[in-house]
């Protein structure tokens, strides 16, 4: 947890009068406690529990510490609930993609499909369950991640667009400035290739 103290006020913010410094702390050191188990009760984690109320504390002494008081019950309440919304829409992407790659048998030829039109169960996706299980995810995703960064420039770029922030085909065509067939395209060969990496590494899921 951010613990800002009276010695050094919040964290890191010169600039910003002692009496709302003092104000900032007592304010931080109050809330801690109840961010904490409403963040646990959103993701399930304690370990991300504490990131995100840590991550919200900064923001607020970052961002609005030099606000009125009053105020900082509401602002840290909107940075927090941003923080988990945008951590549930990373795991959410990220049990998205072991889905893919799950579904994904390598054996279909036609360049000019999109896997996430074929697959169904995408958006119910669970982690998983038990500490095993969590690991396992958690080692592959960080393969998968570091295997986009070597994909050509494209067909990473389809990919981030069409799996990662969630746009569909249209927009992702849009935004690159090529036809809908070429985002198929560009998605089916990331996925290929995404794919092979993970067998060589002796993944299969």
């Amino acid at each position: 947890m951010v613990k800002a103290d009276r010695a050094s006020g919040a964290p890191k913010n010169k600039g910003i009068p002692l009496s709302t410094r003092v104000e900032l702390s007592d304010f931080l050191a109050s809330v801690e406690r109840r961010a904490y188990k409403q963040a646990l009760y959103a993701v399930r984690d304690e370990q991300a529990a504490l990131d995100l109320v840590q991550e919200a504390m900064m923001r607020l002494a970052e961002k609005y510490g030099q606000r009125p008081a009053a105020e900082f019950p509401m602002l840290f309440q909107r940075i927090l609930q941003n923080a988990i919304r945008d951590h549930g829409r990373r795991q959410k992407v990220r049990n998205t993609w072991v889905s893919l790659f799950s579904a994904f048998r390598g054996n279909d030829d036609d360049e000019d499909f999109d896997l996430l039109e074929t697959l169904e169960t995408a958006d119910d996706s669970k982690p998983a369950d038990t500490p095993h299980g969590q690991l396992q995810q958690s080692q592959t995703l960080a393969v998968i991640e570091r295997e986009i960064e070597k994909l050509p420039a494209r067909q990473r770029e389809a990919f981030i667009m069409r799996y990662w922030e969630e746009m569909d085909i249209a927009e992702t065509a849009a935004a690159m400035g090529c036809s809908e067939g070429s985002v198929k395209t560009h998605c089916s060969r990331a996925v290929h290739t995404l794919a092979a990496a993970l067998r060589l590494k002796g993944i299969t899921l």
